[in-house]
């Protein structure tokens, strides 16, 4: 079994935002797959389903970015899955927009939401896919950018990005990690 978690904000207001990545990285996912999005549990939306032969859940923490690990946390222990099957979805600065980054384990960054997934599990070795949405010109508007709406243009290139994390995941579940970090870190 696969556990795929994006990560985001829940309230509307965020939504069409660089910072809900994630979340929009697990609905077009559950979409392609046919999977609902209809259950509730430890603070999270989720789904199950098969993708390429493989149980899956899909979750979307409702916790607000800064506290995901604990949705993910909770997840993790009810479902005894090592943290190799687990694969987070966010938004990257440091990554262009419409690239993605695949990386077998590593640290937070400057994302807080990674930062609590870190804490609350302890490790930094579980998969995650980093959806670009570029730097803002001035550092002091960090927040305001990540959480702030996207033009019709900028939404079609961050849309480029999710695609590609899309396939990567659906990759990732029957290549490996490897073979989806060889195949994915080049594009884009």
């Amino acid at each position: 079994m696969y556990i795929i978690i994006g990560l985001g904000n829940p309230e509307p207001e965020y939504s069409n935002t660089r910072h809900n990545m994630g979340f929009d990285v697990i609905n077009k996912l559950a979409k392609r797959n046919d999977i609902s999005l209809n259950r509730t549990k430890f603070n999270s939306i989720y789904g199950t389903g098969i993708i390429n032969g493989e149980k899956v859940i899909l979750i979307k923490p409702q916790t607000y970015m800064n506290n995901s690990g604990e949705a993910v946390k909770e997840f993790i222990n009810f479902y005894k899955e090592p943290l190799e099957n687990i694969i987070i979805v966010y938004d990257d600065m440091d990554t262009d927009i419409g690239s993605i980054r695949v990386r077998a384990r590593g640290g937070p960054g400057s994302h807080n939401g990674m930062k609590s997934i870190i804490n609350y599990i302890n490790s930094e070795d579980f998969p995650r896919i980093r959806v670009g949405i570029g730097r803002t010109q001035n550092e002091f508007d960090r927040i305001d950018y990540v959480i702030g709406k996207i033009d019709n243009e900028e939404f079609i290139n961050l849309q480029e990005g999710q695609d590609l994390a899309v396939e990567a995941i659906e990759h990732w579940i029957k290549k490996g990690i490897d073979n989806t970090m060889n195949t994915y870190n080049k594009k884009g």
